[in-house]
């Protein structure tokens, strides 16, 4: 049995398996540029984040309806169920598919009638945060959260990703603004390719809750104090920081010495179909190559659940507390 965890950073637009892909490239009738599924599994090998980006966006051509997004999440649900993830908040990108003139409507839609049944189906509690692309305008966001607004019962925060460098989270401030006064709770990626600075300005300007990477900080002592005495939660991706260069080796991550400093680390998978590997496989990814010791992983564990957005339901919150301390390590 898996240890018992949280995912709180992963992209559903990246559980996107190249099998997924072609079957609703099928059904769709949508011409993938790549002969076969192998042939398409070879381009899952980036440079860094841009070339990722690329392939990303080029493959959500096959995303067109409520079907294929319920599709996606539930592929998701199970697999991340059987790596004992009990709890997903879970990302999406509306603007990726509003360009393609998919509407909002059926991106939600779509997802909660995966995400609605998850616990019955799966196992798995679930959120969903709906992020803005930050190398698309401030105006082209803040149009995205009004075009949520009907579908706020479903939704319970936002965030920010796409390309880092250039794009300050500055740039949002009045999206994040906005989204606050509608009761929403914030995230953005910082500090994955962008400076320390960015995780600050996140922290000052967008008042985030929690940042997402945020690997960079251990570049600046007064961040890292800060962040560890406001207990502001780290959602690392180990494996996509190798596989989009944001460090060189998993041997040479700064996992352990984040942990040592007293931040808030919690383990996740990103773009996992595109970066060699689900939650678990994250977790036993940096066990092995960082030598992590069992309570290093139930500790991992458990951040994942003290940093979830679980405040309306805290009695959940200690049940998950509890399976993860009662857990036996083989």
């Amino acid at each position: 049995m898996p240890l018992p965890k949280a995912e709180l950073h992963l992209h559903v637009e990246g559980t996107l398996e190249p099998e997924l892909a072609f079957a609703l490239a099928a059904r769709n009738g949508v011409d993938l540029p790549y002969a076969d599924t192998g042939e398409l599994r070879k381009a899952y090998e980036f440079e860094d984040l841009q070339s990722f980006l690329n392939l990303y966006y080029e493959l959500m051509a096959v995303l067109r309806t409520e079907q294929d997004f319920e599709d996606l999440a539930d592929a998701y649900l199970a697999r991340a169920a059987a790596q004992g993830v009990r709890h997903a908040e879970i990302f999406f990108d509306p603007q990726a598919h509003l360009a393609r003139g998919v509407g909002m409507g059926t991106v939600v839609e779509g997802l909660w009638r995966a995400l609605g049944n998850s616990e019955e189906n799966h196992g798995v509690s679930t959120r969903l945060i709906m992020c803005f692309l930050r190398d698309e305008s401030a105006e082209s966001a803040m149009e995205t959260l009004e075009a949520a607004k009907p579908y706020l019962d479903r939704i319970t925060g936002i965030g920010l990703d796409s390309a880092e460098v250039g794009h300050p989270p500055a740039k949002f401030r009045e999206v994040y603004e906005a989204a606050a006064a509608l009761g929403l709770r914030r995230v953005a990626h910082a500090g994955e390719e962008g400076p320390p600075e960015y995780i600050t300005e996140a922290l000052d300007v967008l008042g985030v809750e929690r940042v997402d990477h945020g690997l960079r900080c251990m570049e600046d002592p007064a961040l890292v104090e800060r962040l560890v005495r406001d207990r502001v939660p780290l959602t690392l991706c180990p494996l996509s920081n190798v596989r989009l260069r944001a460090v060189d080796t998993l041997a040479g991550h700064p996992l352990p010495a984040m942990l040592a400093a007293g931040l808030l680390c919690t383990v996740n998978s990103d773009d996992p179909a595109y970066f060699g590997g689900y939650v678990a496989d994250n977790y036993h990814a940096v066990r092995d190559a960082l030598g992590l010791a069992k309570e290093q992983m139930r500790e991992l564990a458990r951040n994942s659940f003290l940093a979830s957005f679980l405040e309306d339901d805290e009695e959940r919150r200690a049940r998950y507390l509890a399976e993860v301390d009662a857990y036996e390590f083989a």
